[in-house]
């Protein structure tokens, strides 16, 4: 029979034994508490998204508001369009979600090309990029469903990635962002069965980006950038486009979070930065090696290589010939 005493001290015991095996709910980087803040948020009904001076939201192409969504692109060729805040983000620390469904009757790699997340120093920029202009300033989030690149390169599509631009980096289309790409992964959202979310946090120079495209309701792990650092008021935005392939590329909702974190005297004197920049950028780079020759190519080019010696062989000799020929009938 155990005495009060007793009890207490199993209490005790189960309490701290508690504490230390639960997981952290701020994820290891001191998250205190998150808020979110409407006035950067887009979702149902779509409040706040138009064309009129009270919006918050700007439609840009082929962008267009349904009940259930805001469809970027239809499935058609040669589309482009997108969604812009209008308010400046000032928040330091973040967390944005985005509910997005990627959709259309092609079959795989045969349908494209893909959307963007942004936050960026300009806004409502058409260009080649996923819908928005090249040589950006600010962050890309891009969820690339098209291999421009070889198909034999070591990464399955669609593959999602993050870009920071800072006004002269360009993206590389034909080989996919990999030489501007700062980490990223293979989320298989497109005809999804099941609802497709993207996570962005950004806290004390560091961004995350999660996914949760197989109906488990919990987030993987794509990227984690340490020492990226981010310039304040620049702007959310979504975009989309489709070329000789095409997609239905919709925005279901995008939910941004104030996060308070806790931080050091040292992080608090830490001056702003004017341009975006990752620290160390050198340990992100890809080099893109030349493709072997597979052995089907390398018959085919020696194939054609004889041939083609062949043929000039063949040349040479006529040529030859009727020169002889000429010469013969000068002495006669």
């Amino acid at each position: 029979m155990f005495h009060l005493k007793n009890i207490r001290e199993l209490t005790c015991l189960f309490v701290t034994v508690c504490i230390l095996t639960s997981p952290s709910s701020a994820d290891d980087q001191d998250f205190m508490e998150d808020f979110l803040k409407r006035e950067y948020s887009l979702a149902k009904p779509y409040r706040g998204l138009g064309f009129s001076s009270s919006s918050q939201w700007d439609l840009m192409g082929t962008a267009m508001v349904t009940p259930d969504h805001v469809r970027l692109t239809p499935d058609l060729q040669s589309r482009q369009g997108a969604v812009w805040s209008r308010i400046p983000l000032f928040l330091q620390d973040w967390e944005l979600k985005v509910h997005f469904k990627i959709h259309g009757q092609g079959k795989k790699n045969f349908n494209g090309d893909g959307m963007a997340i942004w936050l960026t120093k300009d806004r409502m920029q058409n260009g080649p990029v996923f819908g928005n202009m090249n040589q950006f300033t600010g962050l890309g989030i891009f969820v690339d469903t098209y291999p421009n690149a070889d198909k034999n390169h070591d990464r399955t599509f669609p593959y999602v990635s993050a870009m920071l631009g800072n006004g002269t980096l360009l993206y590389d289309h034909d080989s996919d962002g990999r030489p501007t790409e700062l980490g990223g992964c293979t989320a298989m959202a497109r005809n999804a069965i099941y609802d497709t979310f993207l996570l962005a946090r950004y806290s004390k120079n560091r961004l995350t980006l999660m996914v949760d495209v197989d109906g488990k309701q919990e987030w993987k792990e794509c990227a984690d950038i340490t020492g990226l650092r981010l310039p304040r008021g620049y702007f959310f935005g979504a975009s989309a486009v489709t070329g000789d392939l095409s997609d239905n590329h919709d925005i279901i909702s995008m939910k941004l979070y104030q996060l308070t974190v806790q931080r050091s005297a040292e992080e608090e004197e830490e001056e702003e930065v004017t341009i975006p920049s990752v620290d160390n950028v050198e340990q992100f780079r890809v080099e893109i090696q030349e493709e072997e020759m597979s052995g089907v190519q390398f018959f085919f080019t020696l194939l054609f290589s004889i041939l083609g010696l062949g043929v000039l062989a063949v040349v040479g000799l006529v040529v030859y010939g009727r020169w002889k020929e000429n010469r013969r009938k000068r002495f006669y």
